[in-house]
């Protein structure tokens, strides 16, 4: 990991007054903006071959990852994951189809195929979405420098990880002008199952083809018209981390953006972009498991969809030395899961001819439609010489609606479910009106130092599989629960700056205050639970805080060695029931050593992460404790104008380990989780060859 590049220098660029196509223009004199927005490339946060985004987000100081098998690492940002991150491809929300996490959107994007990488981490703007109290990743393209002189550029890449026999490659073309141009990108993966550093096989293979189709065109000097198309094809996915696998999941997402630098009314410019992604994806315990682990001796099988269409406009209003950009989202989901039961009649090697069972077991989710239309205004203006005020309200209408509440199933309705598990009568639709805001103060007192300070209010809504997931498995069933509140975040955030010619720290600490907070547990009699059967899987309202802190150094030995260090820690409890909060990360920290001349890298990085004693094993979700660990990478490489290679060792000492966010179970939807471990010693390349 090299050192990150922050998103200082996003607001050094400012002294002009309009929004140029394609970049965002902030009127702010010389602020640093430094814990709130990071931007990096991807090789800054990973030089071997990766699985997909989320497992290169893990580089990344403060962030974490949960680990199901090979594919679809989903992160974690100060303690919080899922639907508490808002993740948008180029613009765009992806809303997997698996309701057990198998498919988060990072899973379905290479991290080589973008060029920035933003992390926002807690609530620092209003502009990307509704709800993030987490933080929000931004994998962002740029369009390609072309020109008379040269109308086209590309690279062809190459990977390979010898402990899974990982082969990866990719061919990334442009071809126009600076008026025109037309992009095709192309990645396919192929791994097979890695062994731990005890050589123990780890569930972990899977097969990847994306690709994706970008056209671009100036309208006028100032506009900009960029249509694009992508497409996702995973086969043959295992997970150690579940009951199930995969054998096949398909995203298309089309984007169709509209950049305009040129004066409309009162804006300065505007940017208006609309986004359509189908998900389509298949589970089950027996295609490519040997003996069909199977849920209560049947074998099963799950498919689902999970259709997404959004939108948002937004403009900038210049007026004086106030910068504001406001504008309007909207995003709509709509899912649908439902699971069979077929009995031996799907086991590999049964009679010919047998059929499948054509009517669910249950409907995971039943016809789930959530809507939110966002409307947003955020300020970024300097006060003075030495300070900067950044501020921003958001209003968020939320509806949310099932269709197949009384769909009959082979054992019972999704209401019925909902009615027999909670003492709230069920409800079928739900609307919310939710208010989220924030402010953030810079003083820079010195030339080599900036204080900040920020406070938030972030409203989460509850997603599909809190609200409405309806699995029946008798004493060991999981239901959503309908008559949940809106999570409520308050967050106050401290953060130091210091920059010297020879070394940069960054300290940044904050507190997350949450009413209503949406907690995943196991029904025991809690208030508003019907059932008192200990092993159910239930969703309730508790109150909880987190607070933590992050901190970097970066270390300039001389012009040709460097160090990076960085320290993170996040505690969180459940304050309703003075218990820990699950799934949270322990202390984790990075250092590094490296050097660079001319054209070469070479280096060595340390990670390690403490042992985690605050489990939450009564909700089901921790697996118990978690030692601590650190492994050594080693990795080098070499880059001119026309080639860039790249190797390494990964967990050289061939350590087993485990985050303890890593999961695993017997049965896809059942409470009892075992960690999974990481990859143990594997050896890497990567070339690429730009033209």
């Amino acid at each position: 990991m090299s050192n990150k590049k922050l998103a200082c220098a996003i607001s050094a660029l400012l002294a002009s007054t309009s929004t140029v196509a394609g970049e965002r223009t902030i009127l702010v004199e010389d602020t640093l903006l430094q814990q709130a927005e990071a931007i990096y490339e991807p090789d800054e946060i990973h030089l071997s071959p990766t699985s997909d985004a989320g497992e290169a987000l893990r580089n990344i100081p403060g962030v974490s990852g949960t680990r199901m098998g090979g594919r679809g690492i989903d992160p974690i940002i100060r303690g919080q994951s899922q639907t508490r991150l808002n993740i948008l491809i180029d613009g765009a929300y992806v809303h997997g189809g698996c309701p057990n996490r198998m498919d988060p959107p990072t899973a379905y994007n290479g991290v080589d195929t973008f060029e920035n990488i933003t992390v926002i981490k807690g609530s620092s703007s209003v502009i990307h979405g509704g709800g993030g109290p987490g933080g929000t990743v931004l994998l962002e393209r740029n369009k390609p420098e072309l020109s008379a002189e040269k109308p086209y550029t590309g690279s062809f890449s190459f990977g390979y990880k010898d402990n899974a026999d990982s082969f990866e490659t990719g061919l990334d073309a442009a071809a126009g002008s600076e008026k025109a141009y037309i992009r095709g990108l192309v990645n396919y993966t192929d791994a097979d199952n890695y062994q731990d550093g005890d050589g123990n096989t780890v569930s972990s293979a899977f097969t990847g083809t994306e690709a994706s189709l970008i056209g671009g065109i100036d309208l006028n000097d100032n506009t900009e018209l960029e249509v694009s198309y992508t497409i996702n094809r995973e086969e043959d996915i295992l997970f150690a981390g579940a009951g199930m696998d995969s054998p096949w999941t398909d995203n298309d997402l089309f984007q169709i953006k509209l950049l305009s630098g040129t004066s409309v009314g009162p804006f300065s410019g505007v940017k208006a972009e609309a986004y359509s992604s189908e998900v389509e994806h298949l589970m089950d315990n027996y295609t490519l498991r040997e003996k069909g682990m199977a849920t209560m001796g049947t074998f099963a099988r799950a498919p689902s969809t999970s259709d997404t269409i959004g939108g948002r406009v937004s403009g900038n209003l210049l007026h004086g030395a106030h910068n504001w950009t406001v504008g309007i989202d909207y995003q709509k989901n709509d899912k649908f899961a439902a699971k069979y039961t077929d009995g031996t009649m799907m086991m590999p090697g049964s009679a010919a001819g047998a059929t499948a069972q054509t009517t669910p077991q249950s409907l995971l989710w039943p016809g789930a439609e959530l809507q939110q239309t966002g409307i947003f205004a955020e300020l970024n203006r300097p006060v003075g010489i030495n300070n900067t005020l950044k501020a921003g309200l958001r209003y968020d209408r939320v509806e949310a609606s099932i269709d197949k509440a009384e769909t009959i199933t082979t054992t019972m309705t999704p209401l019925m479910l909902y009615n027999n598990n909670y003492t709230a009568t069920a409800k079928t639709s739900t609307t919310e009106n939710n208010f989220s805001g924030f402010a953030r103060f810079e003083h820079r007192y010195s030339q080599h130092a900036t204080v900040y300070t920020s406070l938030s209010r972030s409203v989460r809504t509850a997603d599909a599989t809190e609200r409405y997931l309806a699995n029946n498995m008798g004493a060991n069933s999981w239901i959503g629960n309908t008559n949940l509140d809106p999570e409520k975040h308050h967050q106050l955030e401290l953060g130091y700056q210091h920059q010297q010619p020879n070394w940069d720290l960054d300290i940044s600490i904050y507190y997350n205050d949450v009413s209503d907070f949406i907690l995943r547990d196991l029904a025991r009699g809690q208030t508003g639970i019907q059932t008192d059967n200990g092993t159910t899987t239930i969703y309730r309202n508790v109150d909880a805080r987190l607070y933590g802190f992050e901190s970097g150094l970066n270390l300039r030995w001389s012009d040709n060695w460097s160090s990076v260090a960085s320290l993170a820690y996040v505690y969180a409890e459940n304050t309703t029931d003075d218990r820990p909060l699950a799934q949270i990360p322990p202390l984790e920290a990075t250092i590094s050593l490296e050097y660079n001349k001319n054209d070469w890298r070479l280096g060595g990085l340390i990670r390690a992460q403490d042992n985690q004693s605050r489990d939450d094993t009564l909700s089901g979700v921790d697996a118990g404790e978690t030692d601590g660990w650190s492994v050594m990478d080693l990795f080098g490489s070499y880059e001119d104008d026309q080639y860039a290679l790249s190797a390494g060792i990964n967990n050289i000492f061939d350590k087993s380990y485990a985050y303890h966010v890593n999961r695993a179970s017997t049965d896809p939807f059942s409470p009892t989780a075992v960690k999974v471990n990481e990859p143990g010693r594997e050896f890497w390349l990567k070339a690429k060859l730009l033209f």
